[in-house]
């Protein structure tokens, strides 16, 4: 049996899978106190936290040296968006990374980039 936290994601094991249930990550916890979308752009302060965090919080920091968006960490993590949502919430809590929704413009499709895209895809084929 081999158990990697680095390679393969926090807790894994080769025959097992995760070794550890999302919701005891997460202390049972559903709801982070930050508000957060898939596409928030998570990096690190520089701060060290002062509280104490686990092995999947260590990891979520670490992937946020540059803007990391939060659907991102929860693939690198393999948790659910929300659990995931929840550690980062915890880590902004704490204050080492700050959290910033996307930007939407007031409208998010353009419609002549969208033809645009079309027909560049039409003349490829």
């Amino acid at each position: 049996m081999r158990v990697s936290a680095q390679q393969d994601g926090p807790l894994l094991d080769d025959a097992a899978g995760r070794l550890i249930r999302p919701y005891t990550v997460s202390d049972g916890r559903t709801r982070p106190t930050t508000v957060l979308d898939l596409l928030s752009l998570v990096m690190a302060t520089g701060t060290d936290p002062q509280t104490h965090l686990g092995p999947e919080h260590s990891v979520a920091l670490g992937l946020c040296g540059g803007p990391t968006s939060v659907a991102e960490i929860a693939a690198h993590l393999r948790l659910p968006a929300v659990v995931t949502k929840v550690l980062v919430s915890d880590l902004v809590d704490c204050g080492a990374v700050t959290a910033h929704p996307p930007a939407f413009h007031d409208m998010p499709t353009d419609r002549s980039l969208l033809e645009a895209v079309l027909d560049g895809l039409r003349r490829q084929l």
